[in-house]
């Protein structure tokens, strides 16, 4: 029989072809790959700091700094501003004016202890809801005002304490019923108004809150009075008059609200409305119209400070002249509960705000400080001058030489030594 060829795929030659020496596998690298992207050798900007660029920095810093600091303290100490804390009035305030404690009141005007110190007053004042009556605490508080205060003049409430800023809290409302529109309870069940999304007063069929959430419901709702001055040259009392639901709120605030086209039968108020929704949603009392309640929008943009003042009504045209006022105040938020306190406070403002010296004494500490470094770098310079561009200040350098005899001593090894090598 003829020998049978031995083509590519007898196993003869399959052995033959393994006895070969065997080609080592490349092993993968992760080595990222040799640009100067990946291995970071990108052309940049590296400042050498030396003293010729530093200490000029700081003096500049400083000159800068601190001239805007003192316009801005000097701006601040023009805002005239008077402060009452009025939280104790209910319960330490007597049917007749007495002063009240020194440390309720803060002013800002000049040759203010000349004139007759703050005083209140507590009395009952009947009110009456959609047919109901109940007497409510009304404080009186008497000030003075030393100098003539240009417009525009504020009147704030004042509170501390109040944390606008939880989390949950902040979340607590419903955008889509704040603009008017009839949301159905599943989607308020769904919603961050949780809890205060139904009556849970009733089992059956629970009617939705409006407005729900917490933000609306902690409302605060002390009213003010307008500032009566006292003992005018005419004899009579004049009303000092402001204006409480027109330019307090922001103007993009105001979009954000529109009238509800819930039926009355449909929601009802808030829990802590009740006194001023005795009988609920009625058509002698009806749902307030957000569209227009500027003092309930004031209260929704939440403070992100637990203390925070908010605009309650304002006098952008008529100066508020020197002499002696009083305002009325209705009790109703009791802010002593938690730990707070509430005060009223009668402010002008300048070009950069009301009366708040924090930014400009920071302006001016940052200043100071800098100017006050580079005098002390300066000098330091100037004595024991630093040599620039000497290898032997760096760390690396500062350890012991590799190839020094065990028994020479503890020297360091210089740049040129560790870069030299062993011969």
């Amino acid at each position: 029989m003829a020998d049978t060829p031995r083509g590519a795929d007898h196993p003869d030659s399959i052995a033959s072809q393994d006895t070969g020496p065997n080609k080592p596998e490349k092993k993968k690298s992760r080595r990222p790959a040799n640009t100067a992207f990946r291995q970071q050798r990108l052309k940049a900007w590296q400042p050498i700091l030396t003293p010729k660029t530093v200490l000029p920095l700081f003096f500049t810093i400083g000159i800068i700094f601190a001239p805007i600091g003192g316009l801005l303290l000097y701006a601040s100490s023009k805002v005239q501003e008077i402060r009452l804390d009025y939280t104790m009035c209910y319960k330490d305030a007597t049917s007749e004016l007495t002063t009240m404690p020194s440390d309720n009141v803060n002013s800002a005007f000049k040759n203010y202890t000349t004139w007759l110190p703050p005083q209140w007053k507590v009395t009952n004042k009947s009110v009456t809801y959609d047919g109901v009556t109940k007497d409510y605490p009304l404080c009186t508080v008497e000030f003075s005002i030393p100098e003539d205060m240009n417009p525009p003049v504020l009147f704030y409430y004042h509170l501390t304490a109040f944390y606008q800023n939880h989390r949950r809290y902040v979340n607590s409302f419903l955008d889509k019923q704040l603009k008017g529109d009839a949301v159905d309870g599943s989607t308020i069940n769904g919603s961050t108004c949780d809890p205060l999304t139904h009556d849970l007063s009733t089992t059956d069929n629970p009617r939705p809150i409006y407005p729900c959430g917490l933000i609306a419901n902690s409302l605060f709702n002390d009213t003010f009075s307008n500032p009566v001055m006292l003992n005018t040259q005419s004899g009579d009392n004049k009303t000092y008059e402001m204006s409480n639901n027109s330019g307090i709120a922001w103007s993009s605030d105001t979009a954000l609200y529109g009238k509800t086209k819930y039926n009355l039968s449909q929601i009802v108020p808030p829990p802590n409305w009740h006194e001023r929704y005795p009988n609920g949603y009625t058509t002698s009392n009806p749902p307030p119209d957000l569209a227009s309640w500027q003092a309930f929008m004031v209260w929704m943009r939440t403070a992100g400070l637990p203390d925070f003042s908010k605009l309650y009504q304002r006098n952008d045209v008529q100066p508020m002249a020197a002499g002696r006022y009083h305002v009325e105040i209705l009790h109703n938020f009791p802010s002593d509960v938690y730990a707070g306190t509430k005060s009223i406070i009668i402010s002008t403002r300048t070009v950069m705000g009301g009366r708040n010296p924090f930014l400009g004494i920071a302006y001016i500490v940052v200043g100071g400080i800098c100017i006050v470094l580079g005098v002390i770098f300066t000098v330091t310079h100037l004595i024991k001058p630093r040599k620039l561009g000497d290898h032997t200040y760096l760390s690396w350098n500062n350890a012991p030489a590799a190839n020094k005899p065990s028994g020479g001593g503890t020297g360091v090894a210089s740049g040129r030594d560790l870069g030299r090598g062993d011969a």
